[in-house]
């Protein structure tokens, strides 16, 4: 089994929420002997969706390849004015390119969703990735974890993801890579 994660946030220092989060789902993974593969938007190079481009971009090319070749994803979003950021659903906007392929989009996949805000608003973020997951053929994750951006971390040490919040993405992690292929592929019809 291969897990993506997709940190869809365009922080790029190492000590930053979805670093600490990527970095932190990736070892859980790791511990029960399943491959992962980080994906940052923010190192990607992912141009602007442009459905009028002849040639497709090799960024797209490989960022196609990593989302199609994961059986399972795990999205990461902060919550940005009360969606998440443009350059994530831009990035999953180019899974268009799979199209007629013959498992195209996310067919079949499971997808785990968290989404982190300074409130308590990030329901909504994941509301949008549920969306946005379902129109791509996948399967989301009846569980999901939005996150309160000031009780994520420790007090004493803001590097550490509380008890609570591990929990919750343990959750999740468990829920995402426990799939039931046989069930699913016999209700998916074969376009």
């Amino acid at each position: 089994m291969k897990v993506l994660i997709f940190n869809g946030a365009m922080e790029r220092k190492s000590q930053s929420t979805p670093a600490l989060l990527s970095n932190y789902l990736s070892e859980q993974l790791n511990e029960m002997g399943i491959e992962t593969n980080i994906f940052n938007l923010a190192d990607a190079g992912i141009p602007l969706f442009d459905t009028a481009m002849t040639e497709i971009p090799h960024s797209v090319e490989i960022m196609n390849q990593q989302f199609l070749e994961a059986d399972v994803h795990l999205w990461l979003a902060p919550l940005y004015h009360g969606s998440i950021p443009g350059a994530m659903k831009n990035c999953l906007d180019w899974l268009e390119v799979s199209s007629k392929a013959p498992q195209p989009y996310l067919t079949n996949k499971n997808i785990g969703m968290i989404c982190w805000a300074d409130g308590i608003q990030a329901m909504q973020g994941i509301n949008t990735m549920d969306a946005i997951a379902k129109a791509l053929r996948a399967w989301p994750v009846p569980f999901s974890a939005p996150l309160v951006r000031s009780t994520l971390f420790e007090s004493e040490n803001p590097t550490e993801i509380t008890a609570a919040n591990k929990e919750k993405l343990n959750l999740l992690v468990n829920l995402a890579t426990s799939r039931k292929v046989e069930v699913r592929e016999s209700l998916v019809p074969v376009v």
